[in-house]
């Protein structure tokens, strides 16, 4: 899930998740995310969300303006680590919320019973829209993926492996075309997960050992 991380002068304010179609950042209290700061207009800018992982910002009208690398932008897409500035606020954008939490001592833990070639992590990765080639990566026991309200699937790491089930949503998930349901299905590697119109391949990865071990 797309993240917002703000801070000023380095100092870390605010961390947001991005689940809603139009998330709206400004001063009054009818926004969703509120800076109460004279430099922050009543209704400064919005992100719209796109599927899983495409969000365009888009200025409101504000008085000094929404930059990106220093330059005033009134729409567009972001791209994963790019850092917005109003004023004296920086917000940083991550396309994938679970990346701040991938370490190796996180992909450690997920290794396989048995993997004798190193340890191993799962990922997906978009393979439709701009977002094409991102990769987010299953770091946690249960990890979720999707829209609220629209499709939100679980993905559990399990001795024998990896499942997924819906969890939430109307708009039903596929697996390889097939459709998943409440019973969660076993993960394998190269299988393509359709969500909420966005295609993703479920990937397995090794990782060698460092030098000296076996």
């Amino acid at each position: 899930m797309p993240q917002l991380i703000a801070s000023v002068e380095g100092v870390e304010i605010k961390h947001m998740n991005l689940h809603k179609d139009r998330t709206t950042l400004g001063r009054m209290p009818d926004n969703d995310i509120v800076f109460d700061n004279m430099v922050v207009s009543g209704h400064h800018c919005a992100f719209e969300l796109r599927g899983l992982a495409d969000v365009f910002i888009e200025d409101l009208g504000s008085t000094n303006g929404t930059y990106i690398n220093g330059k005033m932008v009134k729409r567009q897409q972001l791209r994963d680590g790019e850092v917005i500035s109003i004023g004296n606020f920086r917000i940083q954008y991550l396309a994938a919320s679970e990346r701040a939490a991938f370490t190796q001592t996180a992909a450690m833990k997920l290794e396989a019973p048995g993997a004798a070639a190193g340890s191993r992590h799962a990922i997906f990765r978009v393979l439709t829209g701009s977002s094409a080639g991102l990769e987010m990566p299953v770091v946690k026991a249960v990890t979720t993926f999707g829209k609220p309200g629209v499709s939100v699937v679980a993905v559990s790491h399990r001795r024998d492996g990896y499942y997924v089930a819906l969890v939430d949503g109307d708009a039903l998930p596929t697996l390889n075309g097939e459709v998943i349901g409440l019973q969660a299905v076993l993960l394998s590697n190269g299988d393509v997960l359709e969500l909420a119109g966005t295609r993703m391949l479920f990937q397995l990865k090794h990782e060698p050992l460092p030098s000296g071990q076996s």
